[in-house]
């Protein structure tokens, strides 16, 4: 039987990375409003994490994908 290698794709990253961060906007969101009692401020505070924190993530993860530890193969 052939072994199956598994890998992260970019595409894949890339989702991954949208679905945490508009999880993760609603938190800072939800605490910016909670701070500042503005949706004006919560509402830009929340767009800014998310541009910077998604290209971030993304980076993260194609540098993780190419560091073999902890990887195993799919038999």
């Amino acid at each position: 039987m052939e072994k199956i290698k598994w890998y992260e794709t970019r595409y894949r990253s890339l989702l991954k990375a949208m679905t945490w961060r508009i999880t993760g906007t609603i938190g800072t969101t939800i605490i910016f409003y909670a701070l500042s009692g503005k949706w004006s401020t919560a509402l830009w505070a929340g767009a800014i994490e998310f541009v910077t924190k998604i290209g971030l993530y993304w980076i993260h993860e194609r540098i993780w994908d190419k560091v073999p530890t902890g990887k195993k193969e799919k038999i």
